[in-house]
């Protein structure tokens, strides 16, 4: 952060001093966590049912913090004392990013692959110069600002995630965190159940473009119809990015090679360049895309795009990550997270890995509300249809999925129904033969139990580290 005085710091985010030295300056980081909390830094006491961030304030301090935002005073510690502490986060961080004149911010947004697309836009701008993006999917009311804090004189790009459980709330994260670009990725029925329908999705993911000032970019996937028809909300410029023939960015030519990566032609105004990718999965097109609009327009030429592209890794935990076991068990750990959309991704790259058995480990999917019986019966039916050779279905709250599958007649697979995931481990150290092509895929359940057993088999097998990441 940006060095502010607590007389600064106060006036920010409209608190009072108790106990404290006015023009004593954060130098440090502004951290929740009191273990994190350094010389020069500001704790911020969160209050909870459980755990009160005020019986850590006097530790904080003697860690090397300067005061401690909170709600309430604590006796013999410098305070800058707020109502709402969460609401002074974001005030503060607001106050922070005005002051950075040569910063410039990259929000997105979309019902799934925002944190792989955010992972990849930062990657790309990193190489234009000093870049801060979140760890993982860190895009709620306390995340954006934390990230946002992380911002200082030598950073030019912020790349930011914004997620959202109604309508309003990526409105307000842009209060906090103005974006100069803003990318919406899709509109899935990923939190239907929040939402009620997709166009209320639409309406809530909306508000990322209707937030930009006339002279910021809009870059929307024209893939979407719903993302598509967005560029009617906004002031600001439009640039469109997919397959589409409208499209300014654009891929041509995709293929899959035997690893379901893909490698296409990229198409811009300026130009054209091959894109052979390492990341697994026909939506990683896509991902890339978005990404490669943005870095296009803060001035990456076409042909460095295509060979960054071409030069990525794996660049989020549990996000189709590939790895190989010794003995020749190929495991793709999608697990961090899924919804119908993102399902379907990972099913279409786990059949991409052609002339090989395909075995789908797949668990609950949350928050579809009303769309969730039918959500997980469209999931089994596809990897029927995608000729899934084996599918694992975990837990009665996903048997759906099963439902789904097995009412395909001319399917030749087979779907199993699980109670648990040691179940799922119990079946696969049985039944897993060299070539094999096993995906983990679900909701926060748990199901990457499943994927830790099979990297955990592997080091048990060489007795060494397994090769993880993608080749």
């Amino acid at each position: 952060m940006i060095p502010l005085s607590l007389a600064e710091v106060a006036a920010a985010v409209n608190g009072q001093l108790v106990a404290a030295d006015p023009s004593v300056a954060v130098t440090g980081s502004v951290e929740f966590d009191s273990r994190k909390v350094g010389p020069g830094g500001l704790f911020v006491a969160f209050p909870g049912e459980r755990v009160d961030g005020h019986d850590y304030a006097e530790g904080a301090i003697r860690a090397g913090a300067v005061a401690v935002l909170g709600t309430r005073v604590v006796a013999g510690v410098p305070m800058v004392l707020v109502d709402d502490a969460q609401v002074a986060l974001g005030r503060l961080a607001r106050a922070v990013v005005d002051r950075l004149p040569d910063l410039t911010v990259v929000g997105l947004t979309g019902s799934s692959g925002k944190t792989s697309t955010k992972d990849v836009i930062a990657a790309l701008t990193a190489r234009l110069g000093p870049t801060v993006a979140p760890p993982g999917s860190f895009n709620n009311e306390l995340g954006h600002p934390y990230t946002a804090l992380q911002a200082d004189p030598e950073t030019r790009y912020l790349v930011l995630e914004k997620g959202a459980r109604g309508v309003g709330h990526v409105s307000y994260l842009c209060e906090v965190v103005p974006p100069q670009i803003s990318v919406v990725l899709n509109v899935g029925v990923a939190h239907i159940g929040e939402f009620g329908s997709r166009e209320t999705i639409a309406l809530a993911k909306g508000e990322l473009v209707a937030a930009l000032p006339a002279e910021g970019l809009a870059v929307l996937n024209a893939d979407d119809d719903l993302v598509a028809a967005m560029a009617t909300r906004t002031r600001a410029r439009v640039v469109r990015y997919g397959e589409a023939a409208e499209a300014d960015v654009r891929a041509v030519d995709v293929v899959l090679d035997e690893r379901g990566r893909p490698s296409f032609t990229l198409v811009t105004p300026e130009g054209r360049a091959p894109v052979r990718l390492g990341l697994t999965g026909r939506h990683q097109v896509s991902n890339s895309l978005a990404a490669a609009a943005v870095a296009r327009e803060l001035g990456m030429p076409v042909t460095e795009l295509a060979t960054a592209l071409g030069e990525l890794g794996l660049v989020s935990s549990r996000r189709m990550d590939v790895f190989e076991r010794v003995d020749g068990v190929t495991v793709i750990d999608d697990s961090y997270n899924a919804n119908p959309a993102s399902m379907a991704a990972a099913l279409r790259a786990l059949a991409g890995f052609r002339r090989r058995r395909t075995i789908a480990v797949l668990g609950y999917m949350a928050e579809l509300g009303p769309y969730e019986q039918d959500g997980h019966v469209e999931v089994g039916r596809l990897a029927a249809e995608l000729g899934v050779d084996r599918l694992l279905v975990v837990g009665e709250a996903a048997a759906p999925i099963h439902e789904g599958a097995t009412s395909v007649r001319d399917w030749e697979g087979e779907s199993v129904q699980l109670t648990d995931q040691a179940g799922a481990v119990e079946v696969l150290r049985g039944d897993l033969r060299p070539g094999d092509v096993v995906l983990v895929k679900g909701s926060r359940y748990r199901t990457w139990e499943v994927a830790d057993a099979l990297r955990a088999d592997a080091v048990a097998d060489r007795g060494a580290g397994a090769d993880g990441g993608l080749a």
